[in-house]
């Protein structure tokens, strides 16, 4: 399996037990979804590695208790720590509405309200304090913020997402 075709889910972050239980801090707003996994992908150097689950609960908020059928002591969960777990892409949970995954909408087109097309969504950056789309509209890239208030508009079927920028921010990029 390679990472393009799986989404990350969370982190291992610590050990539970001497037994080889893990705590993962998961990447999602519904951690529920995840307490019945039968496996996960870890990451372990350059390579995602199945491992299977023998038992999953959600213990606090967002982290889940995992107990894998490989991992059977302290020394083992050693092995794991900070090792990113993913699942296949085609188990992410539909969204519909304006919800959506950042994979899901690179080349859709961006129609802002007053400026009709301003370019093809290319990625997502999140790395910033808020995310942003990164637009490219000819050789120009235009960095829209991914905010609730702007976008009106996920329309899936036309590949496409309605924005309402604030006055002057495209004009700042194409003039």
């Amino acid at each position: 399996m390679r990472k393009e075709d799986c989404f990350y889910l969370g982190n291992v972050v610590s050990k539970y037990s001497f037994k080889g239980e893990v705590l993962v801090k998961l990447d999602t707003d519904d951690p529920e979804i995840y307490e019945n996994m039968e496996s996960v992908f870890v990451s372990l150097g350059n390579n995602l590695v199945p491992f299977f689950i023998k038992k999953c609960r959600l213990h606090k908020s967002n982290l889940l208790r995992i107990d894998f059928e490989e991992v059977k002591s302290e020394s083992d969960a050693d092995r794991i720590m900070k090792s990113g777990l993913y699942l296949p892409l085609t188990q992410l949970p539909k969204l519909t509405g304006d919800k959506f995954y950042y994979h899901e909408v690179i080349g859709f087109t961006m129609l802002d309200k007053d400026h009709g097309n301003i370019g093809i969504v290319q990625s997502i950056n999140d790395s910033t304090a808020q995310a942003l789309f990164e637009v490219l509209k000819e050789d120009k890239q235009l960095l829209i913020p991914l905010n609730d208030d702007i976008i009106t508009k996920v329309d899936r079927e036309n590949k496409t997402i309605h924005v309402s920028t604030p006055e002057g921010l495209v004009a700042l990029y194409l003039s």
